[in-house]
């Protein structure tokens, strides 16, 4: 009988824990995360690379942004899933839309818009909601 109840209370114990580990990462990360890809028209240019990424980092002075990750290409693995092409990217998190869209019409934006577009040739957004 102890060993059944050792047993049900181990694994008790390690559904409590995965579950609240869930609720822990879920409670501490922003909702909405704004993912964007830029293509530089000087792809070899470390100045223009360095332009932009000063650039991006500017934008974390918006005051609906929660976090931010800005990076370049990774030397991963090749495989056909993968697009390394991109020159630069931002990831920037959002507690809602509204968030969003604070910061897509805030004046920090827009100069970084201004002041950088020159700079590339593509760029690619991708908006996620957390489900």
């Amino acid at each position: 009988m102890s060993t059944t109840r050792r047993t049900f209370m181990a694994a008790t114990a390690a559904v409590a824990a995965t579950h609240a580990g869930a609720a822990n990462v879920t409670s501490t990360h922003p909702k909405l995360v704004h993912h964007v890809f830029f293509w530089l028209k000087n792809p070899d240019s470390k100045e223009d690379l360095a332009k932009l990424l000063a650039g991006l980092r500017t934008l974390t002075k918006i005051e609906s942004v929660r976090s931010a990750h800005f990076g370049v290409p990774a030397s991963t693995e090749k495989r056909e899933v993968v697009d390394n092409s991109f020159s630069a990217s931002e990831i920037l998190y959002f507690d809602d839309t509204a968030g969003q869209k604070i910061y897509q019409d805030h004046a920090i934006h827009q100069k970084f818009v201004a002041d950088c577009a020159h700079l590339w040739t593509k760029v690619i957004v991708y908006d996620a909601i957390a489900v």
